[in-house]
């Protein structure tokens, strides 16, 4: 077992959310080292959508210019019945989001996102991301955390934050039941939605003119939705069709699996012709099922003494609402800025200050759980709730798509700006 290493603030997973503390907590000027279990740097996935208050949060760490030029900015999202294609209601983003909110809607390629808040890091300096270590063991000694990898080498820091997302090693130890890491436990192992969600990227040459508009557009159906939009500074669309199905019990931990288009058609059955003809666009589809956890009870599910929780490491979400890398930029944030008001001539006080995080954000993290469970219930509907649904938005519009408890945020610190 090689030497002990120490640090003030240990970061478990180098994904968006990890790298997004690594960044808030540099800027605090707080000596950081990142672990990520995976051997090499690189986040999988497709497309993901940032709301003005994630884009405020990027604005506030000085990531503008970056943003800009790899992200697309929508027009508006439009929401359209997947089999006769009649827009059911819009909502008008780009400048009047701007107008609104101060900030615009982003739509961008997760591996950009990724991206550019590693080389927002890198320039900070000093920041260490070792590769190809896992948490596996956590000792909270009082006035430092012990820490323990699977591949045996262990590290000494003032306070840990699990950013390893939905099936995290830390998490465990938060909730206080590190001996049921993966039990069947209803709050130990994430459960399976009963959704699964096919994944696509099409290049925008190989579209029709009527379906290159810079807008996000849901297809809502009973049973399933599909969501596209453009990513790559508008050069590609991600495309995204979440349908009901079932997994194999032992491929539950497995983030994707190779689909093919037959099943996705299959799945989706007979929709609208231009609904049909973004789907046919994308040449490959990766398959992933859902999983979730339930919403947050409380405090105690973020932090515990010097050890935090971060992103979907504390409360993954159905993407119903958008909103998953949101939130972690958000709890990057909150914790940047608690460091950032904190005395400089006093060492930190880090049970103290996790517990002010936790306060904080759960009750936020846990209403976007909420409300994004409800909206899958609401976009799959059929029968009298898909009647009542497409009637309140012909009625509502907008006041029904605009989320402004959400976009408004992040909420800021009693005490800071």
């Amino acid at each position: 077992m090689d030497a002990m290493e120490h640090t003030e603030l240990l970061i478990a997973g180098a994904g968006i959310g990890g790298l997004a503390l690594a960044l808030a907590a540099r800027r605090a000027g707080v000596a950081v080292q990142v672990l990520e279990q995976t051997p090499v740097l690189a986040e999988v996935g497709a497309g993901i959508q940032l709301g003005p208050n994630a884009v405020r949060v990027l604005d506030e760490w000085g990531l503008m210019e970056a943003l800009r030029g790899v992200a697309a900015f929508p027009e508006a999202i439009s929401v359209r019945d997947a089999h006769d294609g009649r827009e059911l209601g819009r909502l008008r983003l780009g400048s009047h989001a701007v107008r609104r909110y101060g900030h615009a809607y982003a739509t961008i390629h997760r591996a950009d996102a990724h991206g550019l808040l590693h080389k927002a890091v890198q320039a900070l300096g000093d920041v260490e991301i070792r590769l190809g270590q896992r948490v596996r063991e956590i000792e909270d000694k009082g006035l430092h955390v012990n820490i323990t990898t699977a591949q045996q080498q262990e590290y000494q820091a003032h306070a840990l934050v699990g950013c390893d997302g939905l099936w995290s090693m830390v998490r465990p130890y938060v909730l206080g039941n590190p001996a049921q890491r993966f039990a069947d436990h209803t709050r130990a192992a994430p459960r399976f939605s009963g959704h699964l969600a096919y994944r696509g990227l099409v290049d925008m040459a190989h579209l029709p003119n009527p379906l290159q508009a810079a807008i996000v557009t849901v297809w809502l159906g009973p049973k399933l939705h599909v969501v596209h939009y453009p990513v790559s500074a508008g050069r590609q669309f991600n495309v995204v069709a979440v349908v009901h199905g079932q997994i194999k019990e032992h491929d539950a931990p497995h983030w994707s699996h190779e689909a093919h288009v037959s099943q996705l058609m299959q799945a989706v059955g007979p929709v609208h012709a231009s609904l049909t003809a973004m789907l046919d666009a994308a040449p490959q589809w990766r398959l992933w099922p859902l999983n979730d956890r339930p919403p947050m009870r409380g405090a105690a599910e973020h932090a515990r003494g010097r050890v935090a929780l971060l992103g979907d490491a504390a409360h993954p979400m159905r993407p119903y609402l958008a909103q998953g890398a949101a939130m972690a930029l958000e709890d990057a944030w909150t914790l940047g800025q608690l460091l950032h008001t904190r005395s400089a001539a006093q060492p930190i006080d880090w049970a103290g200050l996790f517990q002010r995080y936790a306060q904080h954000r759960w009750t936020r993290n846990a209403k976007v759980q909420q409300r994004a469970i409800r909206n899958g219930t609401v976009f799959h509907s059929d029968g009298w709730l898909q009647q009542g649904r497409d009637w309140a938005m012909s009625l509502l519009g907008e006041r029904l798509l605009d989320q402004p408890w959400l976009y408004s945020g992040p909420p800021p610190l009693h005490g800071t700006s």
